[in-house]
This record gives C-alpha cells, structure tokens and sequence, in this order.
C-alpha cells in the first residue's frame, strides 16, 4: 500500500478561515491579527483579558531519546489534540516555531506528519509569521550597539577580552562557530574573537518564551550580561541602552500564534526547538493563555525526556507555575529495535527478542519522569511495518514498569487513530495523582544542581569540570545567581554524553566544557561533551533537494 508524503497530504488540507478556528475557543475576531488567511497573531488585549481564569488540564508529550527510525512526538502531540476534540473534550496543541537550520540540514520540519499535521505546513517550516527573524535582528542590534559602544571611546570600560555576547544566524553553517571580528583598521574597531550561535540557542529566544508581557520581555532583556571589565564587574544589556529597541523589535514576536490542525483544531505554533541546547519549549504566553480558554492543552518537549521533559519540569514549571495533569511518553516499535541493536536496514524484519532488548531505554525515561511526581502513559506511535507480537511485547514491558503503553494510529488515522490514547490520557489527567516537584531546590549550589541532573537523570557516575568552571558557578553564586535553574545542552541521542550509547547506559561520565549565564531568561547553561551551540549541515544537506516544481510548489521539505 503506499501513502502520500506529509507535503501532499497538507496540500490537500481542508482548511478553515483562522477566524472560525479562534472562535472555537471564544477568540473574536478583533482578537486575531491575521497573517493571511490561515493564521493569526493573538492580541495582547485578549491574553491579559482571560488572566483570571482557571487552568484547564497539562498534558505534556515527550519521547524516548531520537534514532534515526524516528519517533513522532510532534506528530503524536498534534494526534492527541485531534483525539480528545474527537471524544468531546475543548482542546488545544501548543507546540514549537520550526528552525530553518534542520530544515535545510538533516532533520526535517516540525509540523508533524501523515495525518496528525499542523497547517500551513511549508509556511510553518520557512519564516512563518518572522518570529525568528525578529529575535535573530534583536540579538545582534545588541551586538552591534555593543561593539559601537567600544568604538565610541568605551565609557562602560568593556574589556573586549571578555564580551560575552555572541551574534546569531538561524542556519546551521559551522564555519562561523569561532571568528575573528572587528578587522581592517582602526575604522572598523577593536579586532577580538567572537562567534555565532544558532538563533534558537539565543538568550533572547529563551526570554521570548519565558516573559510573560512586554514590560517582563524589556526587563528580561535589559537583565542579559554582555561582557565583563577588568575587575570582573558585569556589563548589562540595559548599559548598552538597547533593551527599549530589542523589544520594539520583538513587539510583534512576543505575540502566540494561532494555526489549525488537519481536522482544523486550534494550534499555538510559538516559541523556540532545540531542547539539546536550549530550554526548547512553546512559550509560557502560549501554553497558560491555552489553559485558560481550553479544557485540555497538549504541548511538546523536544528530543528525549532526558532533555525536554527534565527541562520542561525544571525550568518552565519553576518559572510559570505550571504542573502537567499527564506526561504521554513517544517511543516505537523500530525506535526499541534499533536500541536493541538492529540496523536501520533491517527494521523492517520482526524482531522481539531486540525490541524487549530495547526497551531498556523507554524503562529509564519512565522511571526519570516518575520522580518528578508526574504520571505516564507511553503512547506507542504505528508504524505500518509493526507486527502485533512486537507492539505487545513493547506493552507488556511497559506494564512491569508500573505504566500503560497504548498503541495510537494517528498517522494513519488521524483522530481515528488516536482516539484510545485519548481516553487513556484524559482518565489518568483526570484522577488528579499527579504530584509535580522538581528534581532540586533553588537553594543547592549550581555545581550540586549539575550533579543531581547528572545523576539522576542521565544516571552517570560523575560530574567532570575543570577549577575554571567551578570558580565560574561560584563566582556567579556570590553575584546573587545561585538560586538559578540549570540548562543542560548536551547530545539528544543518548543519556550520556556519547551520541553512539544507546539505551541505557550507566558507569559513564558528564564532562562540562563550558558554562554561560543567562542571566535575564534564568538560568545557567552547561555544555557538554562535543555539543554544538552552532550545528552544521550533514554530508548531504536537505536543501539540495529542495526546489520550486514547473506549478510553482515547495519540492523536497518534508
């Protein structure tokens, strides 16, 4: 049997006027800024107008750590939406804008597929409403100012050995990881080193997605260091006086937007991925404004639990009061095959032996998740090559590990197909068991707070970091910083550090190379391993086989 590809499908898209799908959760019109036909910004009028309301009920989805079978926790997010609509429940998806990095690059899109899709999908995937733009033009206006600034005779007395602030582009292009800035004479300033990460890893995309207003944006924003002086003391952004532009640039950013499912359901499409290397969730403004106008919201977690969950429940949890109701746990047949040590080629054999090998990995998601107090349900996403005997034995795993996997065919079905994952996660977010806590208090020390993620996340044995960093967090302790939560950015692949681990690995080590302060999102990033703030394209980039066809249609994004 063949199926059409995600693009073909999205084309075909009934699509409704964005007013109707608004109206579905009581947003008029007015309260609709339209970017086109088929999607629209929220006003800030409407988002503080439902302020006082009650929250409806969490439900967080996330996955086991990504092989190169996939998993479809987008896809799965956008599934389950569908599927509580469908047996009556007022529900919304809020999931994340989509990088042109890993568009152009290796991993595809980020609206999801088959017939569990957010629409328009290629507006989705390229530019969409210029949210990353903005942020992209708001980080560097900061870094020219502030390069300006040492031009203009340096009154802040900047030491240029030590300005922290790094440009950003939202393309993965390596070669501009390290440079060389500010060349050609003493027209063009003081020559220092400096570098580029990719947008999505930019402070100002975690303050974006953090603040809850645009006062909270701007005081974010001015509470950024930048660079340091001799003596240490640290420089702001608010020194540099360009936190009033950076939010007149974010203005219309800051603002959630709404698109539609294929069944055309209410979608938020805001705020940043990558949760290897940033805190990578939808934006607070989007997922509590949803709560407040919907019964249930279902929103996403980026790469493995290890990663997007603990920072999910760590960070934006801590920061914005929330408490998931239920976490749906992504993991498939081929994912536990491929952890049971098959070969991508040979995925398609039936092989239970190595998918009850595999599941060692889904065992530790299902125990970390647990100790936050959150309740589980592993949602096993169909594959069309999945024998029955494979996704029992994927079940009975599960059920020894005190949880209950529910096989959902939203791909292939839609809502359809997604309909008894829905009941399962509504029961469970229903019955109220869930007890969220963070896995360390604000008060331990940021090196303590490293070690229990360390630990009791990735279960390794230690925590290597050389005197520099540890006189790093201890200096940022004693400037009042040490009450933040911690940003790990390391490998998605696997609990270690190692990208080739797979399954559950114990006995390893977490080595930090770098620490960097992000002083106005919150929170403190830890870079480990091989990690790159700044990805670079595969051997064969997706982008070559992208193109225009003879009807003037988008070829090759997927």
């Amino acid at each position: 049997m063949s199926y059409k590809t995600d693009i073909e499908i999205a084309r075909e898209a009934q699509k409704r006027p964005i007013q109707e799908i608004g109206a579905k959760l009581g947003i008029g019109s007015d309260d609709l800024l339209p970017y086109g036909h088929d999607k629209a910004k929220l006003s800030q009028s409407f988002i503080d107008s439902v302020q006082d309301r009650p929250n409806g009920k969490l439900v967080l989805v996330t996955a086991i750590n990504p092989t190169p079978a996939g998993e479809g926790k987008t896809t799965t997010t956008v599934g389950l939406g569908d599927g509580l609509n469908r047996i009556g429940k007022k529900a919304a998806v809020c999931i994340r804008e989509a990088s042109l990095g890993p568009n152009f690059g290796m991993k595809g899109g980020a609206a999801g597929g088959g017939m569990a899709q957010v629409v328009p999908m290629e507006d989705m995937n390229l530019h969409f409403t210029g949210d990353f733009h903005a942020i992209t033009s708001a980080h560097n206006l900061l870094a020219a100012m502030l390069d300006n600034h040492v031009y203009w005779g340096n009154a802040l007395e900047i030491d240029i050995r030590r300005v922290a602030w790094r440009r950003v582009l939202d393309m993965n292009d390596r070669a501009l990881r390290q440079i060389n800035v500010n060349l050609g004479g003493v027209a063009n300033g003081f020559p220092r080193e400096a570098g580029f990460d990719i947008t999505v890893a930019s402070e100002v995309m975690a303050i974006l997605c953090l603040a809850k207003n645009l006062e909270d944006l701007q005081e974010r924003l001015g509470n950024m260091i930048v660079a340091y002086r001799r003596d240490r003391s640290p420089v702001f952004c608010r020194d540099i006086k360009a936190d009033g532009a950076m939010t007149v640039l974010l203005k219309d950013a800051m603002q959630p937007n709404l698109v539609q499912t294929l069944e055309n359901n209410p979608a938020f499409v805001h705020g940043g991925p990558f949760a290897n290397i940033a805190h990578g969730c939808n934006s607070v403004t989007a997922t509590t404004t949803a709560l407040r106008i919907a019964e249930y919201v279902v929103t996403e977690a980026g790469f493995g639990a290890d990663l997007g969950a603990e920072k999910f429940l760590n960070i934006k949890c801590r920061k914005a009061g929330l408490a998931p109701d239920c976490v749906v746990l992504v993991a498939t047949v081929r994912a536990m095959k491929m952890n049971g040590g098959v070969a991508k080629a040979d995925l398609g054999a039936e092989n239970v032996a190595a998918v009850q090998s595999g599941c060692a990995n889904l065992g530790r998601h299902i125990g970390n998740l647990k100790s936050f107090g959150v309740p589980v349900v592993v949602a096993i996403n169909h594959f069309v090559t999945d024998t029955d005997a494979e996704v029992q034995a994927v079940k009975d795993y599960v059920k020894t590990q005190g949880s209950e996997a529910v096989l959902s065919q939203h791909w292939e079905f839609g809502s359809k197909g997604s309909e008894e994952l829905a009941k399962k996660v509504a029961e469970v977010a229903e019955s109220g068991v869930s007890n969220v806590a963070p896995i360390y208090p604000d008060e331990i020390s940021l090196f303590d707070k490293i070690d229990t993620i360390a630990k009791r996340i990735y279960h390794a044995d230690e925590v290597i970091a050389d005197q520099k960093i540890r006189t790093q967090l201890k200096d940022w302790e004693e400037q009042g910083y040490g009450n933040l939560p911690i940003c790990m950015a390391k490998t998605q692949y696997s609990f270690s550090t190692d990208p080739t681990l797979r399954g559950a690995p114990t006995g390893h080590t977490v080595p930090v190379r770098e620490v960097r302060l992000s002083a106005g999102a919150g929170f403190v990033v830890v870079i480990c391993g091989e990690i790159m703030t700044m990805p670079g394209l595969p051997r064969v980039p997706s982008a070559e086989a992208i193109h225009l066809n003879a009807d003037g249609q988008i070829e090759g994004l997927f």
